[in-house]
């Protein structure tokens, strides 16, 4: 069953996500960014090439020629995803198919407009059984 991760309290979540992303990267794992939106997507695409300052994060689009063999892809479908290891959610909603994927993650912003669809996210997996780990970014963040 997968285990899901709600990182709460960013101040920018794409910053958060990257953050982590980079952190999953380090550990080995595989990620799939979903990123709904192209201007989203390309808002995490040019922060992983800066961050974090000190390496970098192997990453490219979905249905890129190297997806399968790239570790962070990011993409705004879920289809034709090459591996179900880590999911990185930055939608409002209710990631489809999230539970192929091993772990997910969800970054919740520090506005009510994020906090409300996040919690409705949370009560909706709790409902059902799956493990929740809750984690301030606040904390992380000072």
């Amino acid at each position: 069953m997968t285990s899901i991760d709600f990182h709460h309290g960013a101040s920018d979540k794409v910053q958060a996500a990257c953050r982590l992303i980079g952190e999953l990267h380090a550990e080995g794992r595989k990620v799939l960014v979903y990123a709904p939106s192209e201007s989203l997507a390309a808002q995490v695409d040019r922060q992983l090439w800066v961050q974090p300052a000190t390496g970098f994060v192997p990453h490219c689009r979905l249905g890129d020629a190297l997806a399968a063999e790239t570790p962070v892809v990011i993409g705004s479908s879920l289809e034709n995803a090459a591996h179900h290891d880590v999911l990185v959610n930055l939608d409002g909603d209710l990631p489809p198919a999230f539970s192929r994927f091993d772990r997910l993650v969800e970054i919740v912003g520090t506005d009510e407009a994020d906090r409300g669809p996040a919690r409705e996210r949370f009560r909706f997996y709790r409902d059902r059984g799956y493990a929740i780990a809750a984690h301030d970014l606040t904390r992380a963040e000072r």
